[in-house]
């Protein structure tokens, strides 16, 4: 057999590279899956490619979120069988050995295969409103509408907020609105503030889900939050920024600055399984965003702007990376 895999061999250097791949003896509860797709995840795959991850030293085989076939199973495996087509976490490479006891779930009947890659990032999504005190009737904010801020978008959609997203870039404010998004501002208008206060009566959104990563938008984003808001950060905060945290603390402090509670929403805050003792868990999470999309109450398909073959692996983060309007959802294709 031989095994396509993408690399990082260096700082901002994309290969595609071929080997040879003998399959494993597998343990009791292991599987051997063929790629079928694999979506990269922008945000975390771009600084892992800039080598500034202290976690992630190149050269290295990144990946995120895939769509698996079985095509050999461990005799304790009983969830999942050959031929199943299977949503799980891992690598850019055609095959890998998978332990079922993680994220490995049997993709249900009718849905597009090009759709599952995406449940990663909804249920990244889930963590911002998990933790939230959205409820039917507020107001919400979501600075940042990639792949993640649009989902949180529309999750909070889901849990019965109007929603107001901010972006930089009007494909994503277009992608925004054909998604759901109630309203759609422009980030470099010099008028996000006022045209929020607008929206939400001189009152201010009651959750802010910051999604960029970029601490300055998370900064600047308090000042439209109302009286006992929260922000609730999404995105991995990134980079140096340097500011008056006196100035940022009192936001939370103080009552005439809003008393603003700040909210951490990193996936790995859930355990992966269920458990009796906590109710979310990163495979709940997967099996709802599976029934969002059977329903068609979450829109997956507006999200996907290119299907490319793994050879052109250099292309696609380079776009993601310098062309932000016409890259968002890149899946790679492994047929």
């Amino acid at each position: 057999m031989r095994n396509r895999k993408i690399m990082f061999v260096s700082p901002n250097q994309v290969e595609t590279v071929e080997e040879a791949f003998t399959a494993p003896t597998l343990g009791e509860n292991e599987v051997l899956v063929q790629l079928i797709y694999s979506l990269i995840s922008p945000g975390t795959e771009l600084a892992m490619l800039a080598g500034t991850e202290w976690w992630a030293k190149l050269p290295l085989n990144p990946g995120y979120a895939s769509v698996s076939r079985i095509i050999e199973a461990g005799a304790g495996v009983k969830d999942v069988q050959v031929g199943d087509a299977v949503f799980h976490y891992g690598s850019h490479s055609e095959y890998q050995v998978l332990e079922v006891k993680d994220v490995v779930l049997k993709v249900p009947d009718g849905l597009d295969l090009r759709w599952i890659p995406f449940t990663r990032m909804a249920t990244v999504a889930f963590t911002s409103v998990r933790v939230s005190n959205i409820e039917l009737g507020d107001k919400v904010s979501v600075s940042g509408l990639g792949l993640v801020g649009n989902l949180a978008a529309q999750l909070a959609r889901l849990q019965g907020a109007t929603v107001i997203g901010v972006d930089l870039s009007q494909e994503r404010l277009k992608t925004a609105r054909v998604c759901g998004v109630d309203y759609a501002l422009d980030g470099s208008s010099g008028k996000v503030k006022e045209e929020l206060m607008a929206l939400t009566n001189g009152q201010g959104v009651s959750s802010h889900i910051e999604a960029t990563g970029i601490s300055k938008v998370a900064v600047d984003s308090l000042e439209y939050i109302g009286s006992q808001g929260e922000i609730i950060l999404l995105g991995s905060p990134r980079g140096e920024y340097n500011t008056d945290i006196t100035d940022v603390l009192n936001y939370c402090h103080l009552y005439n600055r809003g008393c603003i509670t700040f909210k951490g929403a990193h996936e790995w805050r859930y355990p992966t399984e269920p458990n009796q003792f906590v109710k979310h868990s990163l495979v709940r999470n997967s099996k709802i965003v599976f029934e969002l999309m059977q329903q068609n109450r979450l829109q997956i398909e507006p999200l996907i702007s290119h299907v490319i073959k793994p050879e052109q692996a250099s292309e696609a983060y380079a776009g993601l990376r310098n062309n932000k309007d016409q890259y968002n959802g890149v899946l790679f294709d492994w047929a």
